[in-house]
C-alpha cells in the first residue's frame, strides 16, 4: 500500500496531522514506512489513527530480541527471544514473544499477544484474539482480550478485565476494576477484586473469592475457601465453598437461577461451613470438604 496526500485526505485526518504528513513523508511512500516516520517524530497517536483507518497487513517482523522506544507495526512480531519497548506497542495483528514482555506504555494487537514468559504493562493490554503468557500478566490499566486469557501464575490488573472467552489463572487474581468473562473463570490460588464479578458460564476458584460487590455466574461458583462479596451472590445452578459464603448486608445469596425449582436437590446446591444468612434460592446440603 502506497499512500499520497490524496488518498490520506479521504480518512479526514485532524488539521495539524495532515500538515505534518505533507510536510514530512513523500508522496507513494509505504504504508510501514509512513508508520515508522511518524513513530521516530514522536507522533505515536497520529501512527494509532493511521494503523485504526487503514488496517492490519500479512508482514512479519522477525527478530531475535526487540527494544524500541515506541513500535506501531502493522502486521507480526515475531520475536524469538524478549520484547523490551520503553513506550508504546501495537500490532496490527499478533505480537509473540518467546521470552517476556515488557511495556512501558501500552501494549496492543488485533489478534493475540502470547510470550513464553512475563507480560508486564505499565498501561492498558489489549488484543483482539488470545493473550496468553507462559509466567503472569501486569497491568497498571485495563486487561481487555477478545479471545481466551491463559497465565500459569498471577494476573494482576490495576483496571477492568475483560474477556471474551474463558479465562484461566494459574495462581492468584487480583483486578482493581470489574472482571467479566464471556465463558467460564478458572483460579488456581485466590481471587481478589474491588468491582463486580460476571461469568457467562461457571467460576471455580482454589483459593477465596474477596473484595468483591455482586457476583454473578450463569453456571455454578466453587471456591476451596469463603466467598465473600459486598452485594448480592448470583449462580445459575450450584453453591459451594470450603468455608463461608457471605454476601454484603442486606443482599442476598441464590442459587439455581437457571434450573427449575424441582431440580434444586441435584442442580442448585448449596455447600458452606455454616448456614448462609440470607439464602434466597437454592437447597443448602452442609459443610463440604473441598
Amino acid at each position: 500500500m502506497e499512500f499520497t496526500k490524496q488518498f490520506l485526505r479521504a480518512k479526514n485526518p485532524c488539521a495539524n496531522g495532515f500538515r505534518w504528513f505533507v510536510r514530512h513523508i513523500e508522496d507513494g511512500v509505504g504504508y510501514q514506512h509512513a508508520l515508522d516516520t511518524l513513530v521516530q517524530a514522536g507522533r505515536v497517536e497520529d501512527a494509532l489513527w493511521l494503523l485504526r483507518q487503514f488496517g492490519p497487513t500479512n508482514t512479519v517482523l522477525s527478530v531475535d530480541s526487540l527494544e524500541a522506544q515506541d513500535l506501531v507495526f502493522a502486521g507480526t512480531v515475531l520475536v524469538r527471544s524478549v520484547i523490551d519497548v520503553e513506550g508504546v506497542l501495537h500490532a496490527g495483528r499478533s505480537i509473540q514473544a518467546g521470552g517476556g514482555i515488557r511495556c512501558g506504555g501500552a501494549l496492543a494487537a488485533g489478534e493475540d499477544i502470547r510470550a513464553g514468559a512475563h507480560i508486564r504493562s505499565q498501561g492498558a493490554v489489549h488484543c483482539g484474539g488470545d493473550l496468553r503468557a507462559g509466567w503472569g500478566v501486569e497491568a497498571q490499566d485495563a486487561v481487555t482480550c477478545g479471545g481466551e486469557l491463559r497465565a500459569a501464575w498471577d494476573v494482576v490488573c490495576q483496571g477492568a478485565l475483560r474477556v471474551g472467552a474463558g479465562a484461566s489463572v494459574g495462581q492468584d487474581l487480583l483486578v482493581q476494576g470489574p472482571i467479566d468473562c464471556g465463558k467460564s473463570l478458572r483460579v488456581g490460588g485466590h481471587l481478589n477484586g474491588a468491582d463486580s464479578l460476571r461469568a457467562a458460564q461457571g467460576i471455580v476458584v482454589g483459593g477465596a473469592i474477596t473484595g468483591v460487590t455482586h457476583v454473578e455466574a450463569g453456571w455454578g461458583i466453587k471456591a476451596g475457601e469463603s466467598i465473600e462479596a459486598h452485594g448480592a451472590i448470583k449462580a445459575g445452578e450450584s453453591l459451594s465453598a470450603g468455608d463461608a459464603i457471605r454476601a454484603g448486608e442486606g443482599y442476598g445469596i441464590f442459587a439455581g437461577l437457571s434450573v427449575q425449582e424441582d431440580a434444586w436437590d441435584t442442580s442448585a446446591q448449596v455447600w458452606a461451613r455454616d448456614l448462609p444468612a440470607g439464602l434466597r434460592s437454592g437447597v443448602w446440603m452442609g459443610a463440604c470438604a473441598v
